[in-house]
């Protein structure tokens, strides 16, 4: 049962208003009791078919994304996923009465400020958050259980299997997605969550050759600072590990100041770029095998391997900017190019 705080009817008690607050489950999460506002209304609609419960959702209940509700930038669709819209379906669909439809608009009032905390937009969602639904248990990418399905996958695809030595490991589903429509499907891809150091030191030991590191900026730059699990909770200092390279590298200080005055990697980026954009490329470049070396020197602690690692990072627009020398080797393997 979802705990409703407060709920009204309109007008000729077709219309309604319910407000509830989220619950993620165990663990932190950033929507803990965030207030969703819903409103009901009934519409009249023509019947398509004498039997309601065989067509599809969307012909009885239209989910309108309100404000602070994310939406796929290439379509303006609300994003929601197929598990919400099956729930919906499941507990609304039968109350629809004959020649009507359910009109269902979420509101977040303060998802649009938690999104600019999420990596939503380098996955496509704007304007909110995603709409995902409830379980009965959360699944953390965090969770050790997560980190233990993982390494089995690793060594189940690697075992006495010559043709998995070169292995492209991502963060997330929406990097696995993005890996998979650049057409990295050609070798062996695992999705490792944020524990990222014991899975590449498994992959080591598994016998992989060749490991693509391939993430979002603002998970991979927390390598550089040897950071090797990823989660927000657990450790952050992005900005820092940035602006330690821009001074590396002999920026400007007004630059660096500008850059550690920044409010994410996003702003940062753009910042640089506005500045000089030749100095952005030699920044992010320099990131890029930051990752590679420090990666290298976190697998050296645990043993000695021949395994050469690679790491390649996209921003928010899911474009392929930024390339370590070892990942450009392999992206040249792979017949992949970065974008300019």
């Amino acid at each position: 049962m979802v705990p409703v705080t407060s709920a009204s009817l309109f007008g000729d008690g077709q219309k309604a208003l319910g407000i509830t607050h989220c619950q993620p489950g165990v663990g932190l999460d950033l929507t803990r009791d965030l207030e969703i506002w819903t409103f009901v209304e009934f519409l009249k609609k023509p019947l398509t078919s004498n039997k309601p419960n065989d067509v599809n959702l969307n012909l009885w209940i239209d989910v309108v994304a309100g404000n602070g509700v994310g939406k796929f930038a290439s379509t303006g669709e609300i994003c929601i996923s197929s598990f919400a819209n099956d729930l919906l379906w499941l507990n609304l669909g039968k109350l629809v009465p004959p020649a009507h439809y359910l009109r269902l608009e979420i509101v977040f009032p303060f998802g649009t400020e938690l999104a600019k905390r999420t990596s939503n937009e380098a996955f496509g969602v704007v304007d909110g958050l995603a709409l995902i639904g409830t379980q009965p248990e959360t699944q953390s990418s965090a969770s050790p259980d997560q980190l233990q399905q993982t390494l089995e996958r690793l060594r189940s695809i690697t075992k006495d299997n010559d043709s998995n030595r070169h292995l492209t490991l991502v963060i997330g589903e929406n990097g696995l997605e993005f890996a998979l429509r650049l057409g990295l499907k050609d070798q062996s891809i695992i999705k490792a969550g944020n524990w990222l150091g014991p899975v590449i030191v498994e992959a080591a030991k598994c016998g992989v050759e060749r490991l693509l590191l391939f993430g979002y900026h603002g998970k991979l730059v927390k390598l550089a600072g040897s950071i090797f699990h990823t989660h927000h909770h657990l450790a952050d200092a992005r900005l820092e590990v940035l602006t330690a390279l821009a001074v590396r590298e002999g920026l400007p200080l007004s630059v660096i100041q500008a850059l550690s005055q920044s409010t994410s990697m996003e702003a940062a980026l753009n910042t640089l770029e506005e500045i000089d954009s030749s100095l952005a490329t030699k920044l992010w470049f320099s990131l890029a095998n930051a990752v590679e070396h420090r990666t290298n020197s976190y697998l050296s602690r645990y043993g000695t391997w021949s395994m050469q690692i690679g790491a390649t990072l996209f921003d928010r627009q899911r474009r392929l900017r930024w390339a370590g020398s070892s990942a450009l080797q392999h992206l040249r393997l792979l017949g992949v190019t970065l974008d300019p």
